[in-house]
């Protein structure tokens, strides 16, 4: 990295650094890079506290305004940020044309250059202080002009294309956006499916998350004898992000990374120490955890902030209470009857009734719902509804999206909102849906939600020719069934033909991706608020990843001279161990600030788990599995309606580390072979 570059990530981080650096004929000089501390440190060294002897809400619930890892006055709740622009392409009649012709393609084949490498990557982006792309060195050049950004890969294939003058100047990147982890060609898929829960229905948060909340916290009382004082808990769903691992034997918290190390734990509402963190879950003689064993549970869908809180706040009233009922019990205990009275919730009209008495209070009118879904239907897409929802809870969900009011009993029977959809699937009891082929499939009568048997596959094998479309006309609603019963009901035969559409990482999108081969899109409503902080905190993103690469540079020419002081006299191997432990005392320095910039940096999107996608400097497991299962990945499902359906999605481009560190501008290759 040159030496400028290093100057102004210095001065901005405010350290002083002295180092030799050596050219390619070995010559060193001794630089002595300075700069002034700017604002003060002291917010980074206290850190928060979470315990809660009191056994209600733990500190710093309900707002991250009291960000102890912040300066002072920083408020997350009340950032600005400017709107980012949407649009809806239209279908024409060439894209039409299109559509027919890519039939006989895969949705995987974006590029009809079937010879073509589709997996070269653009050299990284540099970003500057308005967050857009700002390095000389890349593809897009100058991002103030759309001729400049483009006009060197331009030049360099010999292209002339008209339709550049077009773009605009900038390209707008909207948190409405669909982002792409694998291509995915849509004028290909044969059917589109989706899930009903924080999918096609959105919820009011925390109004819905507290149905069960309470729900569960008067059936560990009243049926279960818990101590009284458990009424008197509160829910905040703000504690929690997605992604995170409950252990439950030892009533703990974790985030790991993508290689399963723990990053970070609580015991409930207590931080871990390193060092008892490394003891439970490193050092161990047998094996490394997988976190997959019966005792650790995967917090993969909103839904699990509930359990999560509710039992951090048992946890803690074990450990600090005078309850014996709660010291007979064990964490593990605790914690699966927190899970079956919350699943109770779900399933004995706690939360359907309360729901179907005041929908505005807890679901999401969305008004591209409707138009997104007779559009796949128009363009000779199938659509299909699957949920674990049952039939009557599924029913006033749908009424109340479809009408965008309460209806009465009347209307609600008459259930118009299923001529959206080619099929409906209640009860699927996913992920069993989608990988046990001998569950039966029930059909639905829609007035009353009452059940017959079917004899499934067979008897639409038995209607002969056209026998999908004859065992639909005789009812479109079901229950349970399998994975074998929708695909031939929807008259698919490879699963790249299906696209699933949920926002449970595990039973929606990993589980359908890898034993079915469908592709899918994963719903995050979380991605809006993590791409404004991330266009926030940009800067200093970029701050921690220059320091990063400069201890590593430091280090390898640190490595270096230990190797030739082997070889070197006593008077160069003296003046060599000098300039080694000045190396080492400049690396201290910048680890100190390293980490500072670091915790400031993770604290930006949440005080207590950080950034929701990554774990340190590696990928989160979270974001290891979208980025590996999930094909699309957006904030909710009606932006899919936002794409034409002849869309074609790509993917950015990845990179391996050699590739990445050899296309920065401030490195250049030596072939060792030659040399």
């Amino acid at each position: 990295m040159p030496l400028q570059q290093h100057h102004n990530i210095l001065s901005r981080i405010g350290s002083r650094i002295i180092y030799y650096s050596y050219s390619s004929n070995m010559t060193r000089t001794l630089f002595s890079l300075t700069a002034a501390l700017v604002g003060s440190s002291s917010a980074f060294t206290q850190s928060p506290s979470f315990s809660n002897a009191s056994f209600s809400n733990p500190p710093m619930t309900g707002t991250m305004q009291k960000n102890t890892f912040l300066p002072a006055g920083t408020d997350l709740t009340k950032r600005s940020f400017s709107s980012l622009s949407e649009s809806a392409s239209s279908q024409s009649s060439s894209s039409r044309h299109s559509m027919l012709f890519a039939k006989e393609m895969s949705t995987y084949d974006i590029d009809t250059d079937e010879n073509a490498e589709q997996s070269l990557a653009d050299n990284p982006i540099t970003y500057g202080a308005n967050g857009q792309p700002s390095s000389p060195q890349t593809v897009n050049g100058d991002a103030g002009n759309v001729a400049n950004r483009y006009s060197s890969v331009l030049e360099s294939m010999d292209l002339n294309i008209p339709s550049l003058k077009e773009l605009p100047s900038q390209r707008a990147i909207s948190s409405n956006d669909v982002f792409c982890n694998r291509e995915l060609r849509l004028d290909n898929i044969r059917a589109i499916g989706f899930d009903m829960d924080y999918t096609l229905a959105q919820y009011q948060q925390p109004n819905f998350d507290k149905l069960a909340f309470d729900g569960a916290k008067e059936k560990l009382v009243n049926s279960l004898g818990y101590p009284k004082e458990v009424l008197d808990f509160e829910y905040d769903h703000t504690y929690w992000v997605r992604g995170l691992i409950i252990d439950t034997a030892r009533g703990n918290f974790l985030k790991i990374d993508r290689h399963k190390y723990v990053r970070m734990a609580y015991h409930g509402f207590s931080p871990i120490s390193s060092n008892m963190r490394k003891q439970i879950y490193s050092k161990t003689f047998n094996k490394q955890p997988s976190f997959t064993e019966k005792g650790y549970v995967n917090m993969d869908t909103l839904f699990q902030h509930v359990d999560a809180h509710l039992f951090a706040l048992l946890v803690e009233m074990k450990d600090f209470g005078e309850h014996e009922f709660l010291d007979m019990r064990t964490y593990e205990e605790i914690y699966r009857q927190v899970r079956e009275c919350v699943d109770l919730c779900h399933r004995d009209g706690v939360i359907k009734d309360e729901v179907a008495r005041d929908p505005e209070k807890y679901l999401v009118l969305d008004d591209g719902l409707l138009p997104m879904l007779r559009q796949y239907r128009e363009n000779g897409i199938k659509v299909f509804l699957l949920t674990n929802s049952y039939w009557e809870y599924t029913s006033t969900a749908m009424n109340y999206l479809y009408h965008e009011k309460k209806v009465d009993e009347e209307t609600q029977k008459k259930n118009e909102w299923t001529e959206l959809f080619d099929l409906v699937v209640v009860g699927a009891c996913k992920p069993a849906y989608l990988k046990d082929p001998y569950l039966n499939l029930f059909r639905v009568e829609p007035e009353d939600g009452s059940l017959k048997n079917t004899d499934g596959l067979f008897e639409i094998e038995a209607l002969g020719e056209g026998g999908a479309e004859k065992f639909l006309e005789m009812g479109k609603c079901f229950q349970g069934g399998n994975w074998n019963h929708l695909q031939a009901m929807l008259e698919t035969t490879a699963g790249e033909e299906i696209i699933y559409v949920g926002d449970h990482l595990y039973a929606d999108v990993l589980r359908s991706k890898r034993a079915l081969g469908w592709r899918s899109c994963f719903i995050m409503p979380e991605l809006p608020e993590e791409m404004r902080i991330f266009n926030s905190q940009v800067d200093l993103r970029k701050s921690i990843m220059q320091l990063r690469s400069l201890r590593d540079e430091l280090g390898a020419y640190a490595d270096t001279m230990r190797l030739e002081m082997t070889k070197a006299s006593f008077s160069e191997s003296r003046a060599m161990e000098k300039k080694i432990e000045q190396i080492e005392e400049d690396d201290g320095k910048i680890k100190e600030k390293l980490s500072e910039a670091h915790r400031q940096y993770h604290s930006a999107f949440h005080p207590r788990w950080g950034q929701m996608f990554v774990a340190g400097y590696q990928d989160s497991r979270f974001g290891y599995f979208v980025k590996n299962y999930a094909c699309l990945y957006t904030s909710k499902a009606t932006n899919l309606g936002l794409a034409s359906a002849a869309r074609a999605f790509r993917t950015s481009g990845e990179l391996l580390p050699h590739d990445n560190m050899l296309s920065r501008p401030s490195t250049e290759f030596v072939d060792a072979e030659v040399e």
